[in-house]
């Protein structure tokens, strides 16, 4: 049987509501806006979380919206920037299945077909409501007849479709989970990069914080090879909220604390800690998952450098207490988890890479003694492995390679490489 994806527009495939978005572009001059917004808003809350029909919510922000086919060429140009990052990083995944990745929403073909086609969406699997205009191009209502009208739409048209397949659903809002209860898809996962409804979160059958985390539960071609939802990031101490910003947005799992709690030394796969924090040698000894640390001031006789080396921990810090640093650690961490690049950090090899087009990027780090790189190659000879490309760079006792190949390969390569002798740590990524 094959597999059909069901995908909501509004706050999944983009970031934000596009009805509230067309208000603020129709209503912008009006003098009553922000009292109208917050309607509208209040009608597409009630309706996500299912205190009024969709029909109902459907209407009421229609009649408020006073715009015209010019405000929704605005709207589009808007939209096409506020694609959720998860969706947009993932492209590949909807040309490899553009026969079954479908956009079903209550949205308006009007604005969601330019925004989805250029992702490899075919129109005819875009099922959503259509305007009506006057002869003037302004909107005087909708398609009433369409079933994505009309309350429990998605059911409706998805029984009236009759697919013969397994169907997954993703969204953020009760219309999603309407699927799921009607007994007609396999699962439903709430999708909360953008926003998260309590009262459809504890009734799905899996949350989704990014379209990267539906993908690999669902074992998918993804972009990344692990959600970055899944990474811990822990924040210790008074950072600016900049820094904060910053590994939020790049989506990582953010938790801000006062000190490096006993509970979180397991799991942590990032830490990002305030001046005159120290973090003790037995804490990192036992954060076998951490990956990365910035330091936001000069690391000696904070941190142990020396056991980040040994666990293969990439260090970055501000040891002349530059301003701007407040930014450009946390990034240089995103960087290191994204792309592999040490670049800047002062325990490993400085490494900048460029940036991975349709392969994936393995990173061994080592004991850096005679021998290591001649073991590796042979595993990538044994298992008939095209190198795209090759990195090797060390410093004192450590060892950075990085291999980029084609996606085609035996998973047991893997082990291989985790296996070989004074291997400190391996991670892959695919971009």
């Amino acid at each position: 049987m094959k597999n059909y994806y069901i995908i909501d527009f509004d706050s999944t495939f983009t970031q934000v509501e596009a009805l509230d978005e067309l208000a603020r572009i129709s209503l912008k001059d009006h003098p009553d806006r922000e009292e109208i917004y917050q309607k509208i808003e209040d009608y597409t809350n009630l309706a996500m979380e299912g205190k009024i029909s969709f029909r109902e919510s459907l209407t009421g922000r229609v009649q408020l919206l006073n715009a015209n086919k010019s405000h929704l060429n605005k709207l589009v140009s808007h939209l096409k920037k506020k694609v959720s990052l998860s969706f947009g990083r993932n492209k590949e995944f909807f040309k490899k299945n553009e026969d079954t990745a479908w956009i079903v929403s209550g949205g308006f073909k009007e604005f969601i077909t330019p925004v989805v086609t250029p992702y490899h969406i075919k129109k005819e699997n875009i099922y959503a409501n259509t305007f009506k205009f006057d002869d003037e191009g302004n909107i005087i209502g909708y398609d009433d007849s369409n079933p994505l009208s009309d309350e429990g739409g998605k059911v409706k048209l998805l029984r009236a479709l009759n697919i013969d397949g397994r169907i997954f659903g993703i969204g953020d809002g009760y219309s999603d989970f309407q699927l799921k209860e009607s007994g007609l898809i396999e699962k439903f996962f709430a999708f909360t990069e953008n926003i998260s409804r309590q009262s459809v979160t504890e009734k799905a059958d899996h949350i989704t914080p990014s379209f990267d985390e539906f993908l690999y539960v669902n074992d998918l071609p993804r972009a990344i090879s692990y959600p970055k939802n899944r990474i811990l990031c822990l924040i210790i101490g008074d950072v600016p909220e900049i820094a904060v910003h910053i590994l939020k947005r790049d989506g990582f799992s953010v938790r801000t604390k006062e000190t490096f709690e006993e509970k979180y030394v397991k799991d942590v796969g990032m830490l990002l800690v305030a001046d005159g924090v120290k973090i003790l040698d037995e804490q990192l000894e036992r954060a076998d998952k951490l990956k990365t640390i910035g330091y936001l001031g000069d690391v000696k006789g904070n941190v142990s450098k020396e056991i980040c080396t040994e666990k293969g921990i990439v260090v970055f810090d501000d040891k002349k207490n530059k301003k701007r640093n407040s930014e450009f650690i946390p990034r240089r961490m995103a960087d290191f988890i994204n792309n592999g690049d040490t670049y800047m950090s002062r325990n490993f090899p400085n490494l900048t890479l460029p940036r991975l087009m349709q392969a994936h990027r393995l990173l061994h780090i080592h004991q850096n003694v005679p021998g290591i790189m001649a073991q590796i190659n042979n595993v990538y000879a044994e298992n008939d492995i095209n190198i795209i490309s090759q990195f090797l760079m060390t410093k004192g006792d450590i060892g950075y390679a990085v291999t980029d190949i084609h996606a085609a390969y035996d998973k047991n390569l893997l082990k291989q490489l985790k296996q070989i002798d004074n291997t400190i740590k391996f991670r892959i990524l695919y971009k």
